[in-house]
């Protein structure tokens, strides 16, 4: 039973996307391999088959060990709700809400549940492929850490230390940050890669000789820069997109500062003919043929920062004009009457009026939602699979013209009368063939391509898998793993 941390220097580093190869890598060598990530900050989540919550990254990295996403891969989850608090969550349960500092004195009850996760993991799999999150040499937020050397330290366990040299600087990075940790950290530390590197190898030699030769710690390889390569961001917003047919049906999301569960529109993005636009603060917002309100962690205090920007009168426009408006989750909550929020859940208690444009309201209660759902869209009886992660309970006359009829029995979302706008609780609705066309034939496509989704996210997974057995020591990463 072994485990293997990889950490990074930096936050986007690639250590979410090396864990997934490394878990696809070994998958295909016939090893039973789990991944597992202490501590997790992020506002991109999904549902366990238990009902319970973890960062959507594992369930990614799941999928490439072939795997059932667990509450046990990530234990500790913090979503953030305002600049200096965060909803934390312990096996996939909210239990409380706090700021950084009193997150700071509850980490020794927090390592206790990352440890008891990652006993139960390595009772039952040869290895565990472990995430860390951020950068070891964070300073401030060494004393009592849980999510890189603490653990590391705790669990006795190798690491691996990767960086992107495309940020500039690699070699300051990896060095640097070897030279912030404890003797016993860097001996920790046995071996670096090297991520997103393009060009010709050749000239990143003498710097990789003077690493290993300054350092006495090898170079476990170099990774490619791989343009087309799309897997599930856990922090930041992909924009990037694929080549598009001539005709597109234009697409825009407004960033919101708490944005939730971005990558609902990973689907959208790799669609030949969707132009899908992230519209941010001081932006202008474009005319599209559909506007997704998306997901939040704060709905009030995005709501707030919709009418601050123009939204408000950017969406009355674009109805008036016969656009299709989208609410997905938090989005949808802000398309009723009412938001109330009466224990401060997200923030300060009270209640604020939505965008008024479907009869219904919605107050925030205290046991969150948490379910994998399978269902039909009103929209053409197309089959619909998701997941919903909300606090809100929503009522109201609207609920009337559901968007989706669920297998349990339930209805879900409401539509307008005049089938202009929608709104649903339930994530990853485009990532369902049949659904995502009918949406999209709804916004008015013309000859909608099916894509599929998960066979792209396959795809991928397997590449990444190449990459390590390509470009990668196996054999060292094979005696790392303990095989």
């Amino acid at each position: 039973m072994s485990t293997l941390m990889v950490q990074g220097t930096t936050s986007d580093a690639g250590k979410s996307t090396l864990v997934t190869a490394l878990c696809r890598w070994l998958t295909r060598e016939g090893v039973r391999v789990v991944p597992f990530k202490p501590q997790n900050m992020a506002l991109n989540s999904a549902v366990t088959a238990e009902g319970g919550e973890i960062g959507r990254a594992q369930a990614v990295q799941a999928q490439a060990a072939g795997l059932a996403p667990h509450t046990d891969m990530n234990p500790v989850l913090l979503k953030p709700n305002s600049d200096t608090g965060a909803q934390v969550i312990i096996h996939g349960r909210a239990v409380t809400s706090m700021n950084a500092v009193a997150y700071h004195d509850y980490k020794a009850i927090a390592m206790q549940a990352v440890l008891a996760s990652h006993q139960r993991l390595s009772a039952e799999y040869p290895v565990v492929m472990v995430e860390g999150a951020g950068s070891p040499a964070e300073i401030n937020l060494r004393a009592g850490d849980i999510a890189n050397m603490g653990f590391a330290e705790a669990v006795d366990c190798p690491v691996i230390l990767i960086a992107d040299i495309n940020r500039g600087g690699v070699f300051a990075h990896l060095v640097g940050t070897l030279e912030l940790l404890s003797e016993t950290e860097q001996a920790r530390v046995k071996g670096f890669i090297i991520n997103r590197f393009r060009g010709d190898i050749a000239l990143l030699q003498p710097g990789l000789d003077w690493l290993e030769q300054r350092t006495g710690k090898p170079v476990i390889g170099v990774l490619p820069y791989v343009m087309d390569l799309h897997l599930e961001a856990e922090d930041g917003i992909d924009q990037r997109q694929t080549d598009k047919a001539d005709q597109v049906l234009k697409v825009v999301v407004p960033v919101l500062p708490r944005i939730s569960n971005h990558t609902d529109f990973d689907p959208l993005r790799l669609h030949p003919q969707v132009d899908l636009q992230f519209v941010g603060p001081g932006q202008p917002v474009p005319a599209a043929d559909l506007i997704i309100l998306p997901g939040s962690k704060s709905v009030r205090s995005d709501l707030a920062y919709l009418r601050g920007n123009g939204w408000e009168t950017a969406i009355n426009r674009h109805l008036r004009y016969g656009g299709k408006l989208l609410g997905i989750c938090g989005g949808l909550q802000m398309l009723g009457e009412q938001v109330h929020d009466p224990l401060g859940l997200e923030g300060a208690a009270g209640s604020s009026p939505g965008l008024g444009l479907l009869a219904l309201s919605t107050e925030l209660a205290a046991e969150k939602q948490l379910r994998n759902v399978r269902g039909h869209l009103t929209l053409e009886n197309a089959a619909v699979s998701g997941y919903e992660i909300h606090a809100g309970v929503t009522s109201g006359v609207a609920l009337e013209r559901p968007a989706v009829q669920l297998e349990d029995g339930r209805c879900d979302g409401a539509q307008s009368e005049d089938g202009q706008i929608c709104g649903t609780y339930l994530h990853g609705l485009f990532e369902s063939p049949a659904a995502c066309s009918a949406l999209l034939r709804w916004a008015g496509l013309q000859d909608v391509q099916s894509v599929d989704y998960h066979a792209l996210r396959e795809r991928d997974i397997e590449r990444l898998a190449d990459l390590v057995q390509n470009h990668l020591d196996t054999g060292l990463l094979r005696q790392l793993c303990g095989l």
